[in-house]
């Protein structure tokens, strides 16, 4: 008699039945340590809408010293601000109108340099709204002849992020004095709560500052601008004798920042825009910090319930979905992989998993201005679905629906039906100029990829009919877009393009591979959603599908356009950037319009002669899915590990680029996409773990994962 059960499935790697995974054993190999102040080392805590970026103190109190590393941000997605239009500047006066395949007066919103109005006009409406810093959280530390604490001041220091609890300890001393801080963020609301121990309490030489910066209007933001006194307001009350309100008002925009603590303390005003708590308290001390748009009374919750938010919210986002379990691997990159593996789905969670399209730079800092790119989006949130979490996925989702009437107003400009979605945008949809971003087009089948994920996990007439809306008004443009040359009875995308490789000239572009391949499987799947809802096929997509111009090749080769020549040779200017022509059998699958022999010799040529140094982080994930559909699970290893300054993975999981972007979430959410397809393959493939190696270094055990298409 059997009693009880247990749970099995087979894992492909070894072909044996194994038992369930311990999520929490493997989410807590990765706990992030920091021993040293480092700059690139800042941790986050946060809930998908909300983050706060903290240093080795568990608090914000070194943001100069980090401003170049991993900024120490407060940013929630509710918080943006713009500068008064004090010269009444129109949007209407980026536009330049074009002539690209029979569109005469094509207005397109580039960075239009003379007259001085329309400059002026173009950099206005580049840098407005712009995610706003909500403000700074720290320690003040004084030492024992009456100076504050520096940065090298702070010794014996251990902290650690436990990733399975969102909770950061923060263990340091100042002159021999110890000092413990456990920080927490909540599950829902854009709160933090901090329980302090430290015998500096009981002499007074802590406080706990609060500073409130400036905008900078620049295309980044870490928050440490403390100057523009004069330009806002921050407004000091006292509820009751154990809670602050800071009331922030900043040209048109308001909000509110409340502290609450548990024991006696004093506030007091430092600056315009700098206030001190000082505890009076006998060696421990609990204190919340909430942000709001909105003037609440004592909405913060106490340490206890916060921290009971966040150990809640954390277990239940890692035993949904999917996980997966590399233990037992002997390939020496198998520990590593894993971490960035989960350490990639905190960052994205905490950073990516609100109700708008996430910023390259998530909810720490500004870059762009702080607003989202919609070519990105697949890159930041496809992988929910991949991994059994579409909720995640659908939240962000919900942007397309707000930001409709502005795509359908850009394609009207231009001359074309449907909706054309916006590139650089905001939460409010509104287009951002840009020479480069308002010719992109591979954000545009974005919405019909993710709707149909979500519809895979999902497939129900409730699915159909709430995205029927958005998939049909971008096929509706994409088919429109797409201009008939009588000549050759063929369909053509472009002139007026740039591709995915941001290196090309509109003016002069056409055909780029991997828009090719996204648009015609993006239309497949448009009719698709037809023919599910009851409705015919749409007669003039049909006819963009059959007569879209296949992709250019040369010597067994694609072509990076068919209007390039020389894409590939040593000393053409093509081979930087993203190696977009691999792209359109990546996250793409093949069919009679890519052939898998071509790409591998694509694929082969890009590996010889691309200026790898000058790629992205997301390439690299590109790449290795690439070589998983050619079947070459070997260099789809290798190109997770390609030794590019742009492939690295930070102490605290997040990708790194370069000086200007310290982290770049597109990274991280392209890892986890990559690794989905790497365990759970695509399509009607049949191959187990088809991206992983069968030379008997790699034990894969996973569970939740799906198959992209």
């Amino acid at each position: 008699m059997i009693t009880g059960f247990f749970v099995i499935w087979l894992s492909w790697a070894d072909n044996t039945f194994t038992q369930k995974i311990d999520r929490k054993l493997v989410v807590n190999r990765h706990n992030v340590q920091v021993k040293s102040v480092d700059t690139l080392s800042s941790l986050t805590i946060g809930n998908g809408k909300f983050a706060f970026t903290v240093d080795v103190t568990g608090l914000q109190s070194f943001p100069e010293y980090y401003a170049k590393g991993v900024p120490l941000g407060t940013q929630s997605e509710w918080g943006w601000h713009s500068f008064p239009n004090s010269d009444e500047l129109k949007f209407s006066e980026t536009l330049k109108p074009y002539n690209f395949n029979g569109h005469p007066n094509s207005l397109y919103s580039v960075q239009i340099n003379e007259p001085a109005r329309n400059r002026k006009a173009v950099n206005y409406f580049r840098e407005n709204p712009a995610r706003l810093q909500l403000g700074n959280v720290g320690f003040e530390i004084i030492k024992k002849d009456g100076s504050v604490a520096k940065p090298q001041d702070i010794q014996a220091i251990n902290q650690e992020l436990n990733v399975w609890t969102g909770q950061i300890t923060s263990n340091f001393s100042v002159e021999g004095s110890a000092v413990k801080v456990i920080t927490y963020a909540d599950a829902e609301k854009d709160i933090i709560a901090v329980k302090i121990e430290s015998e500096l309490l009981k002499s007074k030489r802590l406080k706990i500052r609060f500073r409130f910066p400036y905008p900078t209007n620049q295309f980044t933001d870490v928050g440490t601008n403390y100057t523009n006194n004069s330009s806002h307001q921050t407004v000091l009350s006292q509820p009751d004798e154990l809670s602050a309100l800071f009331s922030r008002k900043l040209d048109n925009d308001q909000y509110y920042v409340t502290a609450k603590w548990k024991d006696d303390a004093t506030i007091s005003k430092t600056g315009d825009h700098d206030f001190n708590l000082l505890p009076n308290a006998n060696g421990s001390f609990e204190i919340s910090v909430s942000f709001s748009p909105e003037k609440t009374i004592n909405p913060n919750s106490t340490f206890n319930e916060i921290e009971k938010s966040s150990v809640s919210g954390w277990e239940k986002f890692w035993l949904s979905g999917a996980a997966i379990d590399l233990k037992g691997s002997t390939d020496n990159r198998a520990d590593e992989l894993e971490r960035r593996i989960i350490l990639s789905q905190y960052l994205t969670r905490v950073q990516c998993a609100g109700n708008f399209p996430p910023q390259e730079t998530g909810l720490t800092y500004n870059s762009w201005f702080g607003k989202p790119h919609m070519e990105m989006y697949w890159w930041h949130a496809a992988h929910y679905a991949l991994w059994g979490r579409t909720d995640l996925l659908e939240k962000g989702m919900n942007w397309y629906f707000s930001a409709y009437e502005g795509a359908v107003d850009i394609a009207k400009r231009q001359g074309y039906k449907g909706v054309r979605w916006q590139k650089m945008t905001d939460h409010a949809g509104v287009e951002s100029p840009w020479s480069v971003g308002s010719f992109l087009i591979w954000q545009q089948p974005h919405v019909i990829y993710l709707a149909e994920l979500i519809y895979r996990n999902n497939p129900s007439k409730a699915v159909l009919e709430k995205y029927q809306k958005l998939i049909f008004g971008s096929a509706e443009f994409m088919a429109s877009f797409a201009e008939y040359d009588p000549a050759t009875n063929r369909y053509n995308l472009g002139k007026g393009i740039i591709p995915a490789q941001e290196c090309y000239n509109p003016l002069e572009t056409f055909n780029s591979p991997y828009e090719l391949a996204y648009w015609k499987w993006a239309l497949q799947v448009a009719q698709k959603w037809r023919v599910r809802l009851g409705m015919q096929p749409d007669k003039e997509w049909q006819n963009v599908i059959e007569k879209l111009t296949p992709l250019a090749q040369k010597d067994g080769v694609y072509k990076a356009a068919e209007s390039v020549e020389d894409s590939y040779s040593p000393e053409s200017k093509y081979t930087i950037d993203h190696p977009a022509v691999l792209a359109a059998l990546s996250t793409l699958p093949s069919n009679e319009f890519v052939d898998t022999q071509i790409m591998q010799k694509t694929y082969d040529t890009i590996e010889k002669v691309w200026h790898w140094e000058r790629t992205w982080g997301w390439d690299f994930p590109m790449i290795a899915m690439t070589a998983t559909r050619l079947h070459q699970p070997e260099e789809a290893i290798d190109a997770l590990f390609k030794n590019i300054t742009t492939n690295t993975y930070l102490p605290n999981g997040h990708n790194y680029q370069d000086k200007r972007l310290t982290i770049y979430l597109p990274g991280n959410g392209g890892l986890l996409a990559a690794i989905a397809l790497m365990c759970a393959g695509f399509g009607d493939n049949k191959i187990p773990d088809p991206g992983f190696p069968k030379n008997g270094k790699w034990k894969v055990r996973w569970e939740g994962l799906k198959p992209q298409p």
